[in-house]
C-alpha cells in the first residue's frame, strides 16, 4: 500500500460555472499541495465553463463535444489520470473543507481490505448527510474544522456509497474496472460500482470525520420526467445485472435500530433475518463496536454479496429450525431481528418458539408487523378489494395477518415477556377520518386507535 500516492480528483461539469469555480477554489485552499491533480471533464457546457477551464493552468481539462453523461464522463477522466494515482470522484456542486482529503486517505489506508471511502455532507441520500448548524455556507468552515478531526471511531462501514465524493484506491479500481456505461446518462452506476467493490472482497467506509458541503443541484432535476424515466430504466438494468433491487438490499431499518438501546461498549450478539447486504447490521456494529453481527439471507443473489460483508446463513431457518454458522450459536444472541418474517411464516407460533432457543436469557426478539386493521386495508375491504397494490401496507409474500391484540397474544403464547409494542402512524385525510368516525359509531369510539397504526414494531424478551 502506498499511503502517499497522489490523488486524481475527477470533476464532471455541465454548465453551473459559479459552482465549478467555487468547488475548484475550495480544493486549492483546503487540499495539500502536490498531493493531487484536478481533472475536469466538461460535457459540452454553454455558459462560459469551457472558456474558464482554458484559463486554469492547474486543471487538466477534457472538453467533450456532447453530453456523455456521468459514467462515461468519469471513465474519460480516469483514463486521463496518472496511472498510479488513486481516484476521487467529486460533484462540481460541492465545497471541500479543511482536512477533508487527509481524513479520507487515513481511513482508506488503515486497512488493506478497504477499497473506497466517502465524506459526509449536508445534502445526500443513503444516510450520508448530517444536520448542520449553519444556514449560510460562509459559516460552514468552523463546523467543518471541529468535525474534521481524524478519528477511527467515526469510520462507518457501508454496503454502498454515493459517488458525490468517493475516494477509490487505485489497485481496487484496476481489479474491478471502470464505471459501467450501460447506466448512462447516470443513476445506479455508483450502486453497481459498490457491488463490484464488495464482490472483489473489499469494504467501503463512510468517514464521519470528513465533512464537505453539497449544494445538491442536479442537471436532471430541471426535467423531472426525463429524470424519472432514466431512474426507472437504470433501476431495471441494475436488477437484471445483479438479480435484486439495490435499494431493498441496502435499506437501513431505523424502526428496528431505534428499538435497541444499550451501553455503547456492551458486547452484543445480533442476528437479523432477511438481512439483505447487511446495512442495518453494519449500522448496529457502528453504534456498538464490540458487537458481533450475523445474518440469514435466503435470496441467493443477495447472499452472494452479503456473505462477503458478514457471516451469513443461507438456509431457510424454518426448514429445520437450526442455525448453521461457523460456531455453535445455541442460546447465543442478545437480539434476534425477525423483521417481516413473522407474517411471512407459515407457522409463526413455531417460529417464535424455535428462535427463543437461540436467545440468551433476557435476550430480545424484534419484529416489524403491518397492522391488518389499518384504515387503508379496511377501506379496501369495504370497497371489495384485498389485493396487494403498490400503496398497500401488506405484501404479496404475507401468509399471516395480525392486529394489535393478536401480536400480544402470539408472543404471550410462545412464552415471551416484557412486551414493548411501538406504533407508527401517518396523517389522516379528512375523508379517512370521516370513514373511521362512521366505523367507530358502530364498533365503539375506543376502537379508533386500532385503525391508525400502519406498522407495529414488537419487542419481546425471553425470560431470565
Amino acid at each position: 500500500m502506498i499511503k502517499n500516492r497522489k490523488t486524481s480528483i475527477i470533476i464532471l461539469t455541465y454548465n453551473n460555472l459559479v459552482y465549478n469555480n467555487k468547488c475548484v477554489d475550495s480544493i486549492r485552499k483546503y487540499t495539500k499541495e502536490n498531493t493531487y491533480e484536478i481533472i475536469v471533464v466538461d460535457n459540452n457546457s454553454t455558459d462560459g465553463t469551457r472558456e474558464w477551464l482554458r484559463e486554469q493552468n492547474d486543471i487538466k481539462s477534457i472538453l467533450n463535444d456532447e453530453n456523455l453523461g456521468f459514467p462515461k464522463g468519469c471513465n474519460i477522466g480516469i483514463a486521463a489520470a496518472g496511472k498510479e494515482n488513486d481516484i476521487l470522484l467529486l460533484n462540481n456542486d460541492t465545497l471541500v473543507t479543511p482536512r477533508w482529503m487527509d481524513n479520507l486517505k487515513a481511513c482508506l489506508y488503515s486497512d488493506e481490505k478497504i477499497g473506497a471511502t466517502a465524506s459526509i455532507t449536508n445534502n445526500c441520500s443513503n444516510y450520508q448527510s448530517v444536520s448542520v448548524p449553519y444556514i449560510d455556507v460562509k459559516d460552514m468552515i468552523p463546523f467543518a474544522e471541529e468535525n474534521n478531526i481524524s478519528n477511527p471511531n467515526k469510520w462507518e462501514e457501508k454496503v454502498r456509497l454515493v459517488a458525490f465524493c468517493m475516494l477509490i484506491r487505485r489497485d481496487v479500481l484496476n481489479k474491478i474496472g471502470l464505471m459501467d456505461e450501460r447506466f448512462s446518462p447516470g443513476n445506479f452506476e455508483d450502486d453497481d460500482f459498490c457491488m463490484r467493490i464488495i464482490e472483489a472482497g473489499y469494504k467501503m467506509m463512510l468517514c464521519n470525520d470528513s465533512f464537505i458541503h453539497h449544494f445538491g443541484s442536479s442537471s436532471f432535476s430541471k426535467d423531472y420526467t426525463k429524470f424519472s424515466n432514466v431512474l426507472s430504466t437504470n433501476r431495471k438494468k441494475l436488477e437484471d445485472k445483479w438479480g435484486f433491487n439495490s435499494n431493498v438490499g441496502s435499506t437501513l431499518k431505523f424502526d428496528v435500530i431505534q428499538r435497541i438501546d444499550e451501553p455503547k461498549e456492551k458486547k452484543l450478539n445480533i442476528l437479523e433475518f432477511d438481512c439483505g447486504l447487511g446495512a442495518t447490521l453494519l449500522k448496529l456494529k457502528y453504534m456498538y463496536p464490540n458487537s458481533m453481527i450475523y445474518g440469514i439471507e435466503t435470496n441467493d443473489c443477495i447472499a452472494r454479496l452479503g456473505g462477503k460483508v458478514l457471516e451469513l446463513m443461507t438456509d431457510d431457518f424454518e426448514q429445520n429450525y437450526n442455525m448453521k454458522f461457523k460456531e455453535d450459536k445455541s442460546n447465543y444472541f442478545d437480539y434476534i431481528i425477525l423483521g417481516n418474517r413473522l407474517q411471512q411464516s407459515k407457522d409463526p407460533w413455531t417460529l417464535l418458539s424455535e428462535i427463543k432457543k437461540f436467545l440468551k436469557p433476557g435476550g430480545y426478539v424484534i419484529a416489524t408487523i403491518p397492522n391488518v386493521m389499518h384504515h387503508s386495508v379496511i377501506k379496501g375491504l369495504l370497497s371489495g378489494s384485498f389485493m396487494y397494490n403498490g400503496n398497500s401496507i401488506l405484501n404479496r409474500s404475507d401468509n399471516k395477518f395480525f392486529t394489535l391484540p393478536d401480536i400480544s397474544q402470539i408472543f404471550n403464547e410462545c412464552g415471551y415477556i416484557n412486551p414493548f409494542i411501538f406504533h407508527y402512524y401517518t396523517e389522516l385525510t379528512l375523508e379517512d377520518d370521516k370513514l373511521l368516525n362512521n366505523i367507530c359509531s358502530i364498533v365503539g369510539e375506543d376502537m379508533k386507535g386500532f385503525f391508525l397504526s400502519y406498522e407495529y414494531v414488537a419487542k419481546f424478551q425471553k425470560s431470565l
